[in-house]
């Protein structure tokens, strides 16, 4: 039973340890599914040429992320003693190094590429809530932030090529061992494995510059052994169309859709399932540092109809930088 004694207290971390709680006990609260709003896959990586591997040799890529969103909700608590509003605020900056060798080995008729993702977080999460009794309302908020190591990832992809079809297959493996606290509302890793397959498909005529890209896949996770919670799997869907003006220029549309396919569990407050879509302008260019061809894209997202997730924007621009090792 929910014990609304917790919240006549003025202090704002014992009123969001009431919230939380809560949220076993009321099931019209639905924040932010997936244990800590998001998962190892990050939306908007994929897009323009993702079907595409690039030539034999070694690379390094570098993905700069920055995501803000927001997600509310509200329930009136048991016994009609009042009202429950959540809120929750976010803020993240991601930065991913990836070092990829594009090898000429044949598997399943494709070239096999693998590497390592390491990435750098910076997040600001702050968490308020609001129950009012007979109109007395009582507020209270807690923030956290981190600037830490997430976790690393191991990739492995299969590329493959005919005429003016391309295809990926990606494989990343989350291992983790970077910054985590059960007691932060801010993390920089999962504490949790978790297993995404992607495939991409692009089809790139040069005679007319126009391209379609779709990247498909699903992320299985395992569970956070620290607070017993199990995140659902979740399928995520990428597309581009884009419009390549000379080899060094491309402009057009990228987005993505969200959607868990099985729920949350464990500790979870409930069959939690996430939902969100996106969309927004993406822009490609190539320029020469010194001898060495660079290739840079850049892209925004306006995420729409989102449920148990967090809804807001995030901007990605990604190199990629070939070693010539």
């Amino acid at each position: 039973m929910f014990n609304t004694e917790l919240l006549r207290t003025r202090d704002p971390r014992v009123l969001l340890i009431a919230l939380l709680f809560s949220l076993s006990a009321l099931a019209p609260i639905k924040a932010a599914a997936v244990e800590g709003g998001s998962g190892i896959y990050l939306l908007g990586s994929k897009g323009s040429g993702a079907g595409i591997l690039p030539p034999t040799g070694k690379y390094f890529l570098n993905d700069s992320y920055y995501y803000s969103g927001l997600a509310s909700a509200s329930t009136a608590l048991p016994d009609e003693a009042g009202t429950l509003a959540f809120g929750l605020d976010a803020d993240a900056f991601v930065n991913l190094s990836t070092f990829l060798n594009v090898t000429d080995t044949q598997v399943l008729g494709g070239r096999l590429a693998y590497g390592v993702v390491v990435p750098v977080v910076a997040k600001d999460v702050s968490a308020s809530a609001t129950a009012s009794f007979g109109g007395s309302p009582i507020s209270g908020a807690v923030s956290d932030d981190t600037f830490a190591f997430g976790d690393p990832l191991l990739t492995g992809i299969i590329g493959w090529s005919s005429g003016n079809w391309h295809s990926t297959m990606n494989v990343l493996l989350n291992i983790p061992v970077g910054s985590y606290s059960p007691n932060s509302l801010a993390n920089a890793g999962f504490n949790r494995w978790g297993l995404d397959t992607t495939l991409a498909v692009t089809w790139l005529d040069p005679a007319t510059g126009y391209e379609v890209s779709v990247a498909p896949g699903f992320t299985f996770n395992g569970e956070n052994d620290d607070t017993g919670y199990r995140s659902g799997t979740e399928f995520h869907l990428e597309f581009a169309a884009m419009k390549h003006q000379s080899k060094q220029f491309a402009y057009g549309l990228n987005g993505y859709y969200y959607h868990q396919i099985t729920g949350d569990s464990g500790t979870a407050p409930g069959d939690f399932k996430g939902r969100v879509g996106a969309i927004g302008p993406a822009l490609n260019y190539t320029f020469l540092a010194g001898n060495t061809p660079v290739t840079l894209k850049a892209k925004y997202l306006h995420e729409f109809d989102a449920d148990n997730r967090l809804e807001g924007g995030s901007a990605l621009i990604q190199l990629a930088i070939p070693l010539g090792l």
